[in-house]
């Protein structure tokens, strides 16, 4: 008797991140993402969260172990093509999330730094953001800020006033971050900007149209499309490259699920909506957790 023939296995992809009961944004968003690119998602939930498009109301960190025993049984399983972090909740979190990465450090990593929600509501306090510049910024493959989130994970008590984007890439990646992509959404520029640094300076940059309004999840859209890209084999500039693509087009095709921001349309190729890219009188780049 012959065996079934079995299919190769899509590129998987851990995620470590917060549930968003609205799939705007958080580990929602990154299966969404994940799967609309043809990879298969793996999850570890760091926290969960009480939120909709208007806004967060409560965040509930996962406990550490919990956490560990989640990532580890996965991958005694199955084999990862990339890692993405989102939203960690605790101290604790990014030191399991760390000792966990430390044990994997041939496969790339991409950490998406949210510290607080599209509204302003905040996910990481300065212990955190401490604990992420130590532990996880020297096991980062790709760091993909926004311009505010790059400022304050690159401030120094010396600074006398605000640092460039330019100082604050370079001093993530003396951090230990092998690149960093600094999106300008929050940025007073008529389009959007975004800006790859490596170890000798700007890899590339590239401008988008600024898009009216306002969007829930549209940073972990780009991140987890990266990493995708990165699982499917695709070097950094060329996974960058496709994934603002992919993203942007997400954004232009975004809806209005609920009574707040806009939410990217992850498999808007799947709808039809191509050819008019009409379905939101407004819509922004603006990162939201």
């Amino acid at each position: 008797m012959t065996s079934p023939s079995v299919s190769p296995s899509p590129p998987q992809v851990l995620v470590f991140a917060a549930s968003d009961p609205s799939s705007g944004a958080g580990l929602q968003a990154d299966l969404l993402t994940l799967a609309s690119l043809g990879c298969h998602p793996l999850t570890a939930i760091t926290a969960l969260t009480v939120q909709d498009t208007t806004g967060v109301q409560s965040v509930h960190p996962v406990a550490a172990e919990l956490l560990e025993q989640q990532a580890r049984t996965v991958l005694e399983d199955m084999p990862v093509a990339a890692f993405k972090i989102g939203v960690l909740g605790s101290v604790e979190n990014v030191v399991a999330v760390a000792e966990i990465l430390s044990d994997y450090p041939e496969i790339p990593l991409v950490f998406d730094p949210v510290l607080a929600s599209g509204r302003g509501d905040e996910f990481s306090g300065e212990e955190i953001i401490s604990a992420m510049r130590e532990l996880l910024l020297p096991q980062t493959t790709l760091l993909t800020p926004n311009a505010p989130e790059a400022r304050r994970l690159a401030e120094s008590d010396d600074d006398d006033e605000e640092p460039s984007i330019a100082v604050c890439a370079q001093r993530l990646i003396e951090m230990g971050a092998q690149y960093v992509l600094i999106t300008g959404t929050h940025e007073n520029t008529p389009q959007v900007v975004n800006t790859l640094y490596g170890a000798d300076g700007v890899i590339r940059r590239d401008e988008w149209e600024r898009l009216p309004g306002s969007y829930h999840g549209s940073g972990c859209t780009l991140a987890s499309a990266i990493a995708g890209c990165l699982a499917g084999g695709a070097e950094i500039e060329e996974a960058v490259r496709d994934a603002q693509d992919y993203t942007w087009q997400t954004l232009k095709n975004g809806f209005r699920g609920g009574m707040g921001q806009f939410i990217p349309d992850r498999f808007f190729w799947a709808r039809g909506n191509e050819e008019d890219g009409e379905k939101n009188e407004s819509g922004d780049n603006g990162d939201a957790q």
